[in-house]
């Protein structure tokens, strides 16, 4: 490889880095894997780098689809003793961290093709046609794996918010009581 294609290719991991762990980590929930699934898209981009017309979309699309597999690999699937423990949620002041922390866990939720689909669309703001050759999907597909994912997103979003108002009711209750 050229000089000039490698000083661009470090150019490009630089702006790009934060880009892809976040759509790595929103894809496959998991900060490691995350960080695994970009280092080996970003090791498999270098050879292609100087024949590549759009590199950013093909980053994108190798990031999720090595997000995807990592998280489909056996031993992804072993968990420790500490993971069955529930984890204690503590609310932060700053409603804006709660909406992320809900919106992340939502996204959890859903299927990983339906995730990656609603996040290509609305979290990159990718167009129909560029989600689909992202994910290597016919337009059809990219279609109706956002629709899905979005009514499922929503299911899941509107039941949290609702278990949220079913404990807040009787906190309400004693306020007004003690007015």
């Amino acid at each position: 490889m050229r000089a000039e294609d490698e000083e661009a290719f470090r150019e490009f991991v630089a702006v790009q880095l934060p880009v892809l762990r976040k759509l790595a980590y929103v894809t496959c929930g998991d900060w490691h894997t995350a960080e695994d699934a970009v280092a080996n898209a970003l090791a498999k981009l270098y050879p292609r780098w100087p024949r590549l017309d759009r590199p950013d979309l093909y980053a994108k699309t190798m990031v999720v689809r090595a997000a995807i597999d990592e998280k489909r690999r056996p031993w992804r699937r072993e968990r420790a003793a500490g993971d069955a423990l529930p984890e204690v949620t503590q609310r932060d002041p700053a409603t804006v961290v709660d909406e992320q922390l809900r919106v992340r866990a939502a996204l959890r939720a859903i299927p990983p093709r339906q995730r990656a689909a609603v996040v290509c669309r609305h979290y990159l703001g990718m167009t129909l046609e560029e989600t689909a050759g992202v994910l290597g999907w016919h337009i059809g597909t990219a279609k109706s794996q956002t629709s899905r994912g979005l009514a499922r997103l929503r299911e899941v979003l509107s039941a949290d918010r609702r278990d949220r108002d079913e404990k807040t009711e009787p906190e309400r209750e004693r306020a007004s009581a003690r007015a």
